[in-house]
């Protein structure tokens, strides 16, 4: 190497040496110079506010600092040599805040710096989803794992940067959960899990749920709802059924097979009836409700038959002369064509000769105001709001049913007029009609007859509490009923005795119930009928007259009066026979005299005279005595104490004498007293009113002392009369 080489890379050396130890003097001198910052970026999370100063500005001496035009509007502001921040950070609106400072010496900038605040993210906002309520349709034949509705149209929104949604879909409608799920739990896609059926499932409503976090106790955390409603639209899934159903759930009906029935030799006009009812069907998606045609496929070849293709009924267009079956498949047909059913129906032609109607009651009853004129209708007694209805079906021809009529056979008063019954003369008497109703076919000759019974009443009045009044038979109170009218308001029945009868006028018939035999008799013949009997199946018109109520306020009447009664005989019974009830209450008195007994009749040891003689041969006949006053009872009581058959015969005693009485009654009214001796015979035509008793001492005190107290007036009159009559001496019983 030359050496002039060596020497200048030595100077150079030593140069870069010198700048080297002087570059720290020159920047703290240019530094000294200009505006300065220690720290120029900061990161404040947001909603973060901050009253100390951001940052300490460095302004050299004869210069002035500024915000300039890029700073964030309104975020800084200087005072002083320090940077503060304006505002509260926000993420949502600013991520980043910045402040352009300027270093003026006079309007010259020197020095241009620049402070940037980075605004970080918090969870601070709630999910939101972009509606409130969503309805979707969802046709009935939609597959299973189909998206029902997409993810884009159910996400929903969190205007936090790093916040992860969590989805979840809670059932409203009971059970639809088994039917619609979400994809995921961060996918919010909805699925159909199940097929839809539309008889079950017409609307499903779920209630969707978002959350910002994954931990439902989490904090921060926020929530969010939306409502779901899913309408499902029927689809033409099924064809038509034939009704009604054999059987039938939501997807299947086995479809019913009519049949009928058609006289021979006659062509009936009217839709065919057929059983189990007329040809029908209906689109089996009741949610589309297509209208269904109808045909005759097959099953004749000439014409026999006609299906109105609206309606479906079945007529006829000619007559079947002999006997035959028809089997006819009816198509039912949607009107957009694309689905249709097939039935059968039977029809069977046969001979209709002999066929008899039938009333579906033996008996009816109806009821009708007294005073109607004529063509008024009977009403129902069930429901006299409705008119009475007597007809008759045939059994094997229904379509035959109209060609039945009807009259009555056995009664003036009444008229059939078609099924109803309507009156054919005034009437002006309350009771009971019967009256024989003929259905008579005009097609099969058949007949049939039932019995009506008619209650013939005054106009009843409803009152408030449901039951019904009627008038009182008699004008007066108290007195015999009216003529013409009936004394009890009970309906009759054809069953027994009534205290109802009805005179109708002559020539007028009245059949009997159907229990009895129906040859008529003359309606001059009071009917009569057992009120309250019904017929089997039906009760009594009488028993619905009056209410529990009212029932209960008349047994209350009827018992205060039966009290009343009660307490009045009682006073009765105290005022004429209380002392006996106190005598046989109390002490048992001394026995007394009764008022028909001789004092000579008494116990042997009370007696104070001798007995009389025996009276000579011949009966003896005392003078008639005065009538004694009747006892209270109105008869002469017979007195208990009477002496034996024995002891009458005793010839030593006073009892010798027998007390008879003959049956000749004197002209001023009573009976003759006679007393014989011993020696009269038996054949004096003599009645003994007494038996006597087993001895006198017995027999005279038998009586209680009570009923001698009741005789002692009549006594003394007729024993002082007698006595009169017969004498001292005279012995009588």
């Amino acid at each position: 190497m030359p050496g002039g080489l060596r020497a200048s890379r030595r100077l150079m050396a030593t140069e870069m040496g010198a700048w080297a130890l002087l570059l720290p003097l020159v920047t703290t001198l240019a530094q000294a110079q200009v505006c300065s910052v220690n720290n120029s970026n900061f990161e404040i999370k947001e909603n973060t506010y901050l009253s100390q100063p951001l940052v300490d500005i460095y302004i050299p001496e004869g210069q002035q600092v500024t915000l300039g035009p890029s700073s964030t509007p309104l975020a800084f502001r200087i005072q002083g040599t320090q940077l503060f921040l304006n505002v509260t950070p926000d993420y949502e609106e600013a991520t980043l805040l910045q402040a352009h400072l300027e270093c003026r010496r006079g309007d010259v900038v020197v020095t241009q710096l620049r402070v940037f605040v980075f605004v970080l993210d918090v969870n601070d906002n709630p999910p939101m989803f972009p509606f409130v309520t969503k309805v979707k349709e969802v046709p009935e034949d939609t597959k299973v794992n189909a998206i029902v509705i997409p993810e884009t149209e159910l996400q929903a929104k969190d205007l936090d940067k790093d916040d992860i949604l969590f989805y979840s879909l809670q059932e409203v409608t009971p059970g639809a959960s088994s039917l619609f799920s979400l994809v995921g739990v961060n996918r919010p896609a909805l699925r159909l899990d199940q097929p839809l059926d539309f008889y079950k499932w017409q609307n499903v409503t779920f209630q969707l749920l978002v959350r910002d976090t994954q931990e439902e106790g989490a904090e921060p955390s926020h929530t969010a709802t939306a409502t779901l409603v899913l309408e499902v639209q029927p689809a033409d899934l099924r064809p038509p059924w034939f009704l009604p159903c054999a059987y039938a759930d939501s997807e299947v009906c086995v479809q019913a097979q009519y049949h009928g029935a058609v006289p021979t030799g006659h062509r009936l006009p009217a839709p065919l009836t057929l059983r189990p009812g007329p040809i029908y069907a209906v689109d089996g998606d009741r949610g589309i409700g297509q209208h269904i045609t109808y045909s005759i496929m097959e099953g004749q070849n000439d014409g026999t038959f006609s299906i109105d293709s609206d309606s479906g009924n079945l007529t006829m267009t000619r007559s079947v002369p002999s006997p035959k079956t028809f089997l006819l498949l009816v198509k039912g047909d949607q009107m957009d064509h694309a689905r249709y059913s097939v039935t059968q129906v039977t029809m069977v032609a046969r001979d209709a000769n002999g066929s008899l109607p039938h009333f579906s009651q033996s008996l009816y009853r109806g009821t009708v105001v007294l005073g109607s004129g004529v063509g008024v209708l009977v009403k129902d007694a069930a429901d006299p709001s409705q008119p009475l209805r007597v007809w008759a079906q045939d059994p094997e021809f229904p379509d035959l049913n109209s060609a039945i009529i009807y009259r009555v056979t056995n009664n003036t008063y009444f008229q059939m007029d078609g099924e109803a019954m309507k009156t054919a003369t005034p009437l002006v008497q309350e009771g009971v009609f019967y009256a024989e109703v003929e259905a008579y076919n005009t097609v099969t000759s058949g007949t049939d007859s039932t019995t009506v019974e008619i209650q013939v009443s005054e106009q009843r009045e409803t009152t408030p509490a449901g039951t019904t009044l009627r008038p009182p038979a008699s004008s007066k109170p108290g007195g015999p009923p009216s003529a013409g009218t009936s004394t009890s308001p009970t309906p009759a029945s054809p069953s027994g005795s009534s205290t109802q009868t009805l005179t109708l006028k002559p020539g007028t018939f009245q059949p009997l119930p159907p229990e009895h035999s129906r040859t008529p008799t003359p309606s001059g013949v009071p009917r009569t009928s057992t009120a309250g009997q019904g017929d089997p199946g039906g009760s009594p018109a009488g028993d619905k007259r009056f209410s529990v109520v009212e029932m209960g306020v008349l047994g209350g009447v009827l018992g205060a009066l039966l009290l009343l009664a009660l307490i009045a005989l009682t006073v009765l019974i105290h005022k004429h026979y209380g002392h006996r009830l106190k005598c046989c209450s109390g002490k048992a008195l001394e026995p007394q005299t009764r008022g028909f007994d001789n004092q000579a009749f008494l116990a042997h040891q009370e007696a104070n005279w001798a007995p009389a003689p025996s009276p000579p041969p011949g009966p003896t006949q005392a003078p008639p005595a005065d009538p004694a006053p009747p006892s209270p009872s109105g008869s002469v009581r017979p007195s208990p104490s009477l002496e034996s058959p024995g002891a009458a015969r005793d010839a030593d005693g006073p009892a010798a004498v027998r007390s008879i009485l003959t049956k000749e009654r004197r002209p001023e009214g009573g009976y003759k007293a006679v007393w014989f001796g011993e020696d009269i015979g038996a054949e004096a035509d003599v009645v003994v009113l007494n038996a006597p008793g087993s001895d006198a001492h017995g027999a005279g005190d038998s009586g209680s002392d009570c009923s001698r107290e009741d005789e002692d007036a009549d006594g003394r009159h007729s024993g002082d009369a007698l006595d009169d009559a017969l004498g001292a001496g005279s012995t009588y019983v």
